[in-house]
């Protein structure tokens, strides 16, 4: 009788967990599924479309990648924010809208802890410190004297007002005291082209935005903003060793849906996501682009983005910047 009781609970116990995986996986879409990038010409934008086709194959329906930029990233996180909660529209939300806005902005048209719903983390990357080579810098000490010098001639460009390439020169003139002119531009590729023409001087990029441009002489990397070097160019140093304490401003994106999405939905697209960001055709091209791969369960990638926007409101607070 014991033999038989034990039996039969193990098949109910197998029946249950058969049960639980298939109610895990039980959403199935019906139709096209759409990724808001809410800026243009950006690693977020590479990463939407390195991972949009292998998401439409687990899926069994077309993915589209739209670009909504603006504002900061603002217009196109809020049209999430704001859509229906059925699993069609995803975001690729990063650290911008998602962490900086929220104390940069006086109004913000959504909160991003309530009004969306994480999934996962995709990815984190350093900066590099990028000079254009008519300017005659080459050092961050150089750039910091003529600028201290020369207040008037000396600007940087950001892919956008608030992003990461805007108050990390920030943090660079609140703790060098050099005076450079913001010169924002409506994504990454307008930026890096006034770079390069010589309309500004200088400017935080991605290293996937400027690699290129430094291989061919276009561009001088000058420092990086992580806790270590470059392994492709070992030969540019960290802000930190250049003797600025704790000088670290890392980018990241991750992706997210509206805040009511289903949780059975949510986590059908963390396992599908979790698993293409790990697959060889899709890491190894964003750590080509010195990207480092990085997923999560939801609950994790909304305990970072809660203490990122800790982070950058410091900052942001103690720089002084803000935009009505």
């Amino acid at each position: 009788m014991n033999n038989r009781r034990v039996a039969l609970a193990a098949v109910l116990t197998a029946g249950l967990g058969f049960q639980g995986m298939a109610q895990a996986q039980d959403w199935v879409p019906g139709k096209a599924v759409r990724i808001v990038v809410p800026i243009s010409g950006s690693t977020n934008d590479t990463l939407a479309r390195l991972v949009a086709p292998k998401l439409s194959e687990a899926l069994g329906q077309p993915v589209i990648v739209e670009n909504k930029p603006g504002a900061g990233g603002n217009i196109g996180s809020n049209f999430v924010a704001k859509s229906e909660p059925d699993g069609y529209t995803l975001l690729v939300g990063y650290n911008g809208p998602m962490a900086i806005n929220p104390t940069l902005f006086k109004s913000m048209p959504f909160d991003p802890l309530k009004d969306l719903a994480p999934i996962t983390i995709a990815m984190k990357g350093a900066q590099y410190l990028v000079v254009n080579p008519a300017a005659g810098i080459n050092s961050v000490n150089e750039l910091v004297q003529n600028a201290k010098k020369n207040p008037n001639k000396f600007s940087y460009a950001s892919v956008a007002v608030g992003s990461a390439s805007h108050l990390t020169m920030e943090m660079l003139k609140m703790e060098s005291g050099a005076n450079l002119t913001h010169v924002p531009y409506k994504g990454a590729g307008e930026a890096i082209a006034g770079l390069i023409s010589g309309d500004v001087q200088a400017a935080f990029f991605v290293p996937g935005n400027v690699q290129e441009f430094a291989r061919d002489g276009r561009v001088k990397l000058i420092a990086s903003t992580g806790r270590t070097r470059y392994a492709s160019t070992p030969d540019v140093p960290t802000m930190i060793e250049l003797g600025y304490k704790d000088f670290e401003a890392t980018v990241w994106a991750g992706f997210y849906a509206p805040a009511a999405t289903p949780r059975r939905i949510i986590d059908r697209y963390n396992r599908e996501l979790v698993k293409i960001l790990n697959s060889p055709e899709v890491g190894d091209k964003l750590r080509q682009i010195e990207y480092e791969v990085v997923t999560s369960t939801p609950e994790d990638f909304r305990n970072w983005n809660r203490l990122e926007i800790q982070r950058w409101g410091k900052i942001i607070k103690a720089t002084g910047a803000r935009i009505d």
